[in-house]
C-alpha cells in the first residue's frame, strides 16, 4: 500500500498527530520539530510518545518525518548562526531517538554571497560534528528550488555535501517534486531521465522520502511556490507516474500542498487511487 501522509501540527503532541493522520486516511505524516520560524521546542512528553507508538502500531502508521525549522542555516556567514543550527539539530535528534524508524529532514541553507563551495563546506562540517554524537535517526538533505543563494539546487551540490561527510550511513535525501521541477529537472516530460541522473550523481539508495507537491510555476523557474496536486504546472498525469514508478513507489510520500486537513484527505485519496489502479 502507498505510504502517504501530510504535514501536521505538532502543537498537541504525537498521539494527536497520529489520530489526525488516521482520521484522514494517512499512514505516515510529517511535522515541524518546533515553531518553523524558530524558538525552543516544548518539553518532551514521554507518556505521549508511548501512547503514540502504541496507537501507530495498531493503526499502521510508520516512518514519520520530522522537519527542521526554516530558520536554521548551516552555511550562514555568521558563526553564531551556524552554531545555533548545530545545537538545534542535536536537540531535535536527541528527542527523535524516542521515535524508532523516524527521519529528520532539513534545508541545506543559503550561502548568502559566500559562494556555493563555502556553503557546502560549512554544511558538511556541521554534519560531521553531528555524526560524532552517534544519533540513531536518519538525516535527510532536501532538494531545493534554487531561489536566491540556496545550496542544494542541483544533485551535484547535494553530492558534494555527501562527499565531504565522513560517516554517511545515516545520511539520505528527500526529493521535493515542486523544488526539483522549479530547479529545472523535468519530472513531467522525462521522469525516467531525472531518476537516472539522480542515480548517477547521488545514488537512488540515498533517496529516502518524497515531498509530493505541485508547482505554481513552470520548470526551471527557481521560485518554490507549492500548489495543490493537479492544480499546478506538474499536473495529475505526472503524479500518477510518480506514485506508481517502480523506483519510487516503495518510498513514503509527504504532502506539503496549500491545504487544510480536508484538502489533504482528498489528495491522499486521489494519490492512493492512482497507486491502487496501477496495482490492479
Amino acid at each position: 500500500m502507498l505510504r502517504i501522509g501530510c504535514h501536521l501540527s505538532s502543537s498537541k503532541g504525537y498521539l494527536a498527530m497520529g489520530k489526525e493522520a488516521d482520521r484522514i486516511g494517512a499512514n505516515t505524516f510529517q511535522f515541524f520539530t518546533r515553531n518553523p520560524r524558530g524558538g525552543k521546542a516544548k518539553e518532551l512528553d514521554l507518556a505521549d510518545i508511548g501512547e503514540y507508538l502504541t496507537f501507530a502500531g495498531e493503526h499502521g502508521i510508520a516512518q514519520i518525518l520530522a522537519h527542521a525549522p526554516y530558520t536554521l542555516n548551516a552555511c550562514s556567514k555568521d558563526e553564531g548562526l551556524r552554531q545555533f543550527a548545530y545545537e538545534t539539530m542535536c536537540d531535535d535528534l536527541a528527542r527523535l531517538a524516542h521515535i524508532p524508524g523516524g527521519m529528520y529532514n532539513f534545508h541545506p541553507g543559503s550561502h548568502v554571497k559566500q559562494g556555493v563551495d563555502a556553503g557546502i563546506s560549512y554544511i558538511a562540517d556541521m554534519l560531521n560534528r553531528i555524526g560524532e554524537q552517534k544519533f540513531s535517526t536518519t538525516i535527510l538533505l532536501e532538494t531545493m528550488a534554487g531561489k536566491g543563494s540556496e545550496v542544494g539546487r542541483t544533485f551535484e551540490e547535494l553530492r558534494a555535501i555527501i562527499d565531504k561527510v565522513e560517516d554517511t550511513e545515516k545520511l539520505g535525501v528527500c526529493l521535493d517534486t515542486c523544488h526539483v521541477f522549479d530547479g529545472g529537472y523535468d519530472i513531467v516530460g522525462d521522469l525516467d531521465g531525472v531518476l537516472d541522473e539522480f542515480d548517477h550523481v547521488i545514488g537512488l539508495e540515498r533517496l529516502k522520502a518524497i515531498h509530493i507537491n505541485d508547482s505554481k510555476n513552470p520548470c526551471g523557474s527557481h521560485k518554490d511556490r507549492h500548489e495543490k496536486i493537479g492544480e499546478g504546472q506538474i499536473g495529475l498525469t505526472a503524479f500518477a507516474k510518480i506514485v506508481t514508478h517502480p523506483r519510487l513507489k516503495h518510498l513514503p510520500f509527504y504532502l506539503e500542498t496549500p491545504n487544510e486537513l480536508d484538502g489533504y484527505q482528498r489528495e491522499i485519496e486521489l494519490l492512493r487511487e492512482m497507486a491502487s489502479g496501477q496495482e490492479a
